[in-house]
């Protein structure tokens, strides 16, 4: 199963100053807008997403589709391909993409311990 590029998505209280802490580990701004109280942020290959007032838990994130530089992957697996092992192996389901459309979809799930797992998928 080919997840894409990972990322952690992180909820953060007060995005300047968790920017200025990423920053200081050698973070740098990648995407993201300030206006929109979100921030994506690159170190080599790992990537923190920044979000405030989005959601109360942290999340763990895959990207279908693209790799760590937002860039498209010539080779993928469908979000709803993903989503149709999933379930095959029993794994209970938060939310899920429609089976019948194509592009921009998003899956999201549970792990074991109470992580939320977003499969969120741009093209």
């Amino acid at each position: 199963m080919k997840l894409g590029a990972f990322s952690i998505s992180l909820s953060v209280k007060d995005l300047g100053i968790s920017k200025e802490f990423y920053e200081k580990l050698g973070f740098t701004v990648f995407g993201g807008d300030t206006k929109m109280n979100y921030l994506i942020m690159k170190n080599g290959n790992s990537l923190i997403g920044l979000f405030q007032g989005m959601f109360d838990k942290n999340i763990i994130t895959f990207n279908p589709g693209w790799d760590e530089n937002a860039s498209p992957l010539d080779s993928f697996d469908d979000v709803r391909e993903i989503q149709a092992s999933l379930k095959k192996d029993n794994i209970e389901l938060n939310s899920e993409a429609d089976p019948v459309t194509s592009g921009p979809a998003s899956v999201t799930l549970t792990d074991p311990d109470g992580n939320q797992i977003l499969i969120d998928q741009h093209r």
